[in-house]
């Protein structure tokens, strides 16, 4: 059982007996009476996004989930390849369904995969995950403002801001919940 205070981003839940992620929340006061929770909740099946309003004494239940480790293949026509490392079965999620997870998944790397009714939903990131810059600009002598950043390419598409030491093929520590760079890896 979840309560708002539970409440971070990715969360799922139940809600009226329908399965939701959490996608935002944020915790408000009016007046004299006791804090609320503001969320917006995306349906797990869906897709749509609701706005609703708990008090801090509600009280949720985990949607029955399912988690399967699986191996990422190859993304084919939109469709993401996964394979079962146990039973070498084969499924194909719709690029739709992952959202901003697929900037992150590297080719023969294991995930955690996330089923619902049978049905593959979501796949369970690192928080972060190391990736090589194929490209960016080199930096330019004299640029020592701090905080300088210049944008960078990495191997899955994903298009960062790194700072101006970094320069094609190295390696780059990037947080999955944000989309930010990290540091540089070894």
């Amino acid at each position: 059982m979840y309560s708002p205070s539970d409440f971070r981003k990715g969360l799922p839940i139940l809600v009226d007996d329908e399965p939701y992620y959490v996608v935002g929340y944020q915790h408000f006061k009016m007046g004299r009476g006791g804090a609320n929770i503001r969320t917006r909740l995306k349906h797990i099946k869906t897709g749509a996004v609701i706005e609703k309003v708990f008090s801090p004494n509600d009280v949720f239940k985990p949607p029955d989930i399912e988690r399967r480790k699986m191996q990422y293949l190859y993304t084919d026509s939109g469709q993401l390849a996964f394979m079962d490392a146990q039973t070498f079965d084969q499924i194909s999620v719709p690029e739709d369904n992952l959202g901003d997870a697929k900037w992150y998944l590297l080719e023969n790397e294991e995930y955690s995969v996330l089923f619902l009714d049978g049905q593959a939903i979501a796949v369970d990131l690192p928080a972060s995950v190391i990736l090589e810059v194929i490209q960016t600009e080199p930096a330019i002598r004299g640029d020592t403002v701090s905080n300088v950043t210049k944008p960078a390419t990495v191997q899955t598409g994903l298009e960062i801001r790194v700072p101006p030491f970094i320069k094609q093929g190295d390696k780059v520590k990037v947080d999955t919940r944000s989309g930010e760079y990290l540091e540089r890896a070894n």
